[in-house]
C-alpha cells in the first residue's frame, strides 16, 4: 500500500486532467462518438502518461528536490531512493498495455506523433539528453506534454488540419511554454545552488516573467483567427495575464515571491478548462 501511494504521489493526481483532457476533447470532437479508443486513450494520458512524466522527473531530480523546499505534493514528490527503480519499472509496466492497443488501431502519423511525446516525456528529465536542463528547450519540452495529447488526439481521429486548428494547437503550445517558464521562475536560487540550468536561472527571474506575460498574450491572440466562438478563448488568458503581472519586477534574490503566483495557476487552470469547455460545447451545438 505504501508503494502504491508512493506512485499515486508521484503520478501528480492534481495535473492527470491537463493530459487528458485535450486528448479526449480533440479525438471527441472530430469523431463525434464514444468508442473504445477515446476511452483507453483518455485513460492513458490520465495516468499512465502522468506517472511516466513525473516519476521519471521525480527519480531524476532526487537530488535538486532534497534542496528545494517547496518540493512536496502538487509542487512535485521528493520520491525515497527506495522507490526509484519500482517507479520507472510502473510508468513503463502501465504505458505498455495502452501504447500497444494505440499502434494497432492508428496510422503511421499517430504512430509518429505518439513516439514523440513519450520521447519528451523521457528526455525531459532522464539522461543524456536531460532537456529540462536545456534553457528555452526545457519550457519547449514541458509545452508539448501538454499539447502533444491534443495533436495525438486530432491524428488519430483522422482530422483535416486547417490554418485556424494550427492557431488553436499554437495558441496551446504558447500557453504551455509561459506556464513552465513562470513556473521556473521560483526555483531560480534553488536551481542555481543545485547547478542546474532553466531558462530562468539563464535569464533571470524579471526577463522570465516578461517573457511568460509575452508568451500568454500572444496566445490570446492566436485564439481570434479561429472560428467563431474561438475567439472568446483569447478572454480565458487574462487570468493569467493578472496573476503573472506582479511578478514582472521581480529580483532574482525574491524568486520564490513567485510561488504564490504558481498556486493561483493551478487553480486558474481549473477555471480555464471550466470556460474551455463550455466554448467546446458552444462549439459542438453549433456544428451539429
Amino acid at each position: 500500500m505504501n508503494t502504491l501511494r508512493q506512485l499515486l504521489v508521484a503520478s501528480r493526481p492534481v495535473s492527470w486532467i491537463n493530459t487528458a483532457y485535450p486528448f479526449a476533447a480533440a479525438y471527441l470532437l472530430t469523431t463525434r462518438q464514444i468508442d473504445a479508443t477515446l476511452i483507453v486513450g483518455t485513460l492513458f494520458f490520465l495516468v499512465p502518461y502522468n506517472l511516466a512524466m513525473y516519476g521519471v522527473n521525480d527519480v531524476f531530480d532526487y537530488e535538486s528536490d532534497l534542496r528545494n523546499p517547496r518540493k512536496g505534493g502538487a509542487h512535485g514528490a521528493v520520491l525515497d531512493r527506495s522507490f526509484h527503480r519500482i517507479t520507472l519499472w510502473a510508468a513503463a509496466l502501465s504505458c505498455l498495455p495502452f501504447v500497444v492497443y494505440l499502434v494497432v488501431v492508428g496510422s503511421p502519423l499517430s504512430w509518429l506523433v505518439l513516439a514523440a511525446s513519450l520521447f519528451f516525456v523521457v528526455f525531459y528529465s532522464a539522461p543524456p539528453l536531460r532537456l529540462k536542463e536545456v534553457p528555452f528547450a526545457d519550457s519547449v519540452t514541458s509545452s508539448i506534454h501538454f499539447f502533444s495529447p491534443a495533436v495525438y488526439g486530432f491524428v488519430l481521429a483522422g482530422t483535416t488540419w486547417t490554418w485556424p486548428l494550427v492557431a488553436l494547437t499554437g495558441a496551446f503550445a504558447l500557453w504551455g511554454v509561459a506556464s513552465h517558464a513562470f513556473g521556473a521562475v521560483q526555483d531560480v536560487t534553488a536551481d542555481r545552488e543545485a547547478g542546474i540550468a532553466s531558462i530562468a536561472t539563464v535569464r533571470g527571474a524579471r526577463w522570465t516573467v516578461r517573457f511568460a506575460l509575452v508568451c500568454y498574450a500572444l496566445a490570446g491572440l492566436a485564439m481570434l483567427v479561429t472560428p467563431w466562438p474561438g475567439p472568446l478563448a483569447a478572454i480565458v488568458v487574462v487570468p493569467y495575464l493578472l496573476a503573472v503581472w506582479p511578478y514582472r519586477n521581480l529580483a532574482d534574490a525574491d524568486c520564490t515571491a513567485a510561488t504564490t503566483g504558481w498556486r493561483r495557476f493551478l487553480w486558474l487552470n481549473q477555471l480555464g478548462g471550466f470556460l474551455v469547455t463550455l466554448l467546446l460545447i458552444w462549439w459542438w451545438m453549433l456544428t451539429a
